[in-house]
């Protein structure tokens, strides 16, 4: 959706020669134009979500091209209609466009304010289009599951997750930082019969080897220094449910040794304690990298990384399931406006051109940051961006100029020149300097 080439264009005159000779100036500028020779044609074929602009001449018999526009801004409002007028017509057409009719042509125009004046309003349309997409995914995604996402990738993991659900068996997540796990895990718990007892998150990476050691496995009264009451730990507070487990391989070895006689036993031995509790915990552990990789550097236990790999899932970065983002994005813009009670509002060229050439370093987790402040008005991209040096933004600027131009036009270097008004050379060093290839904008057909 988001990014899609937009570049449709209807044509309607009674005039055979004119309406011929417009089309193939629409076709020579990369256009997609097909032509009606009447305004009732043309109702005909048009409807609320026509993906493009309407250009017609006024006068022509039957009905004429202002009545043409009054039914199409019925029928939507926000459609760009062009209107061609003689010079009397003027007058008219000016009361055309304060009644909300794009702009009119008075013949005879050239051939390159017929393009211009297209374009400009494509983009307007894009933007229409996008944001309608993005209000009726918000609505979906609020109706839908809390795993977003119709790639095959996203759909195979809600499948698998349905698999698992009912089963007992322990789940090894892996994933970069800001993909998701904890929803994954809680999806996974929300799923399975477990869903009515607890489920439990611990962090690995938070404490040190002593506390770590009690909030996990628990400890007796007096048994470690500066911690005077008993405490269950997380493993037995989620007895009969789940256990969520974040940065397993942040855990200090020792207590991984530990960890791992729990799941093989099924039984907790608090500090202090002479006796196991035995406990019904579905472990649920996360990494943000391959185990094997964890293990090579020495800060994952081999067979614990074994023990817990038997339902394995991986959980792609965003950068890697870029048709999810638009879904993502309206589902986070929705939520956000409804926590801090506002209009979800309608977005600008450049927040469209972000969500579309950005990588998404922090994944699913930046993405919502960049929702929350959209919602908030605080201008996402100079917050998102704005702890760059001046140099690199303005490059990041232009590599997305480019991308988006590119990818606007399907990947044709001429029409690109023309719309970001660069000297040749200068844009073939650009693409050099920033790796940019034209062929891979292209459609394929």
């Amino acid at each position: 959706m988001i990014g899609e080439e937009l570049n449709r264009v209807l044509f309607v005159d009674d005039d055979d020669m004119l309406r011929n000779a417009n089309l193939q100036t629409l076709g020579l500028a990369a256009l997609q134009a097909t032509a009606c020779a009447s305004a009732v044609e043309a109702l005909e074929i048009l409807d609320a979500d026509f993906p493009g602009v309407v250009v017609t001449d006024v006068r022509m018999p039957g009905m004429d091209g202002l009545e043409l526009f009054g039914r199409l801004h019925q029928l939507d409002p926000e459609l760009p209609v062009i209107l061609i007028t003689g010079h009397g017509d003027v007058p008219m057409a000016v009361s055309a466009m304060q009644a909300g009719a794009w702009d009119f042509l008075t013949k005879p125009f050239s051939a390159d304010q017929l393009v211009a004046s297209v374009r400009r309003a494509l983009t307007a349309r894009r933007l229409v289009i996008e944001n309608r997409a993005l209000r009726a995914a918000a609505e979906q995604a609020a109706e839908g599951e809390a795993l977003i996402g119709e790639t095959p990738v996203m759909r195979q993991l809600r499948s698998t997750l349905r698999q698992l659900a009912n089963t007992d068996t322990d789940v090894l997540i892996e994933g970069e930082s800001g993909t998701g796990k904890e929803l994954v895990a809680h999806t996974l718990y929300r799923l399975s019969a477990r869903r009515n007892r607890s489920f439990m998150v611990f962090d690995c990476a938070t404490s040190p080897l002593s506390l770590a050691q009690s909030e996990l496995f628990g400890h007796h009264g007096g048994v470690l220094p500066g911690l005077g009451q008993s405490h269950t730990g997380r493993i037995v507070g989620a007895d009969g449910g789940t256990l969520f487990l974040d940065r397993l391989d942040a855990l200090p070895l020792q207590l991984q040794a530990s960890l791992l006689r729990t799941i093989e036993e099924r039984e907790v031995i608090p500090v202090g304690a002479d006796r196991p509790h035995t406990v019904n915990v579905r472990f649920v552990a996360a990494v943000s990298e391959q185990p094997e990789r964890l293990v090579d550097r020495g800060v994952l236990r081999s067979d614990l990384a074994i023990r817990l790999s038997t339902a394995r899932l991986y959980l792609p970065p965003l950068r890697d399931r870029r048709d999810d983002i638009p879904l993502l994005f309206a589902s986070f813009l929705s939520g956000a406006a409804l926590r801090h009670r506002l209009p979800v509002p309608q977005l600008e060229a450049d927040v469209l051109a972000h969500l579309t050439n950005h990588d998404w370093p922090g994944n699913v987790r930046e993405l919502a940051l960049f929702a929350e402040r959209t919602v908030l008005g605080l201008d996402p991209i100079q917050e998102a961006e704005g702890h760059l040096p001046l140099p690199e933004r303005t490059q990041r600027f232009e590599a997305a100029a480019i991308k988006a131009a590119l990818r606007a036009n399907g990947g044709d270097v001429r029409t690109a020149l023309s719309e970001l008004g660069l000297p040749r050379k200068t844009f073939y060093d650009k693409l050099t300097r920033y790796g940019i290839v034209p062929q891979d904008f292209r459609k394929v057909k």
